[in-house]
């Protein structure tokens, strides 16, 4: 079966999703994710946009946050700060998906700097809604290419909390929640007693020794390593023809 590793992401985020789950979705492969997880096995999940937009049932990819698709046939539309303050901070918020240009070893979120603040080698786009999404949703999945750039031992900067230095540090804080999942191209990591990344599962044709030559410090390995399943013809199906079919997120290379 012929599959690009973008859509060996957003299927393997799709089937973590359940039925009646609240997500607050971003654009790009969180969309197509939360899309596939609706069509075909959750059906009743919630989509919320950051823009306002709460059960959101989009006729067509989104361009941003705030394109006008979102709005037809949502169940409601409000403003920002309603969706931050009702939503999130009263914790009805199952699941976060989050981007960024660097992920740690104990899931914190870097999308302020590369280099030091004072004098970063780039400068980026910086947080939006991200830390009061990985502060206060119940949990956090992440997509990210798997690169030793993008998952250092240290971010350069903590844009968003993870387990800051582990769970201790971030209960001792009063946050609840916090990362849950991250999924890249070459396979699954969660987290362990402590808060520390660890690889559930390599995607097929991957290797562990590639994965771990492609993280910025000693990940460990779980005992029970698993492959994970490959998109299936209708899941590849439904985002080729429906979801993403000019290949806006999905283009790329064949795996």
């Amino acid at each position: 079966m012929n599959y690009t590793s973008a859509e060996m992401m957003v299927v393997t985020a799709a089937r973590m999703l359940k039925n009646g789950d609240r997500v607050f979705v971003g654009i790009g492969m969180p969309n197509l994710a939360v899309n596939l997880a609706k069509r075909l096995h959750a059906p009743d999940v919630h989509m919320i946009f950051e823009a306002g937009v709460i059960g959101a049932k989009p006729s067509r990819l989104p361009l941003s946050i705030g394109d006008p698709c979102l709005v037809t046939g949502a169940g409601s539309v409000c403003s920002m700060f309603d969706v931050f303050a009702f939503y999130l901070q009263r914790g009805l918020i199952d699941i976060g998906f989050l981007g960024a240009a660097q992920v740690d070893r104990f899931g914190n979120l870097n999308s302020t700097v590369i280099g030091s603040y004072e004098r970063p080698k780039a400068r980026l786009a910086g947080s939006g809604g991200a830390c009061d999404i990985a502060c206060l949703a119940k949990k956090v999945f992440v997509l990210i290419p798997h690169e030793k750039r993008r998952l250092p031992e240290k971010v350069d900067f903590i844009t968003s909390p993870g387990f800051l230095g582990g769970r201790a540090e971030r209960s001792s804080l009063g946050l609840e929640g916090g990362p849950d999942t991250v999924i890249t191209n070459k396979g699954v990591l969660r987290y362990d007693e402590t808060g520390e990344m660890i690889l559930t599962s390599i995607h097929p044709g991957v290797t562990v020794d590639e994965v771990l030559a492609s993280t910025g410090w000693a990940l460990k390995v779980s005992s029970t390593l698993e492959i994970t399943p490959e998109p299936n013809d209708e899941e590849l199906r439904i985002l080729r023809e429906e979801l993403d079919p000019t290949g806006v997120y999905l283009g790329g290379a064949v795996v």
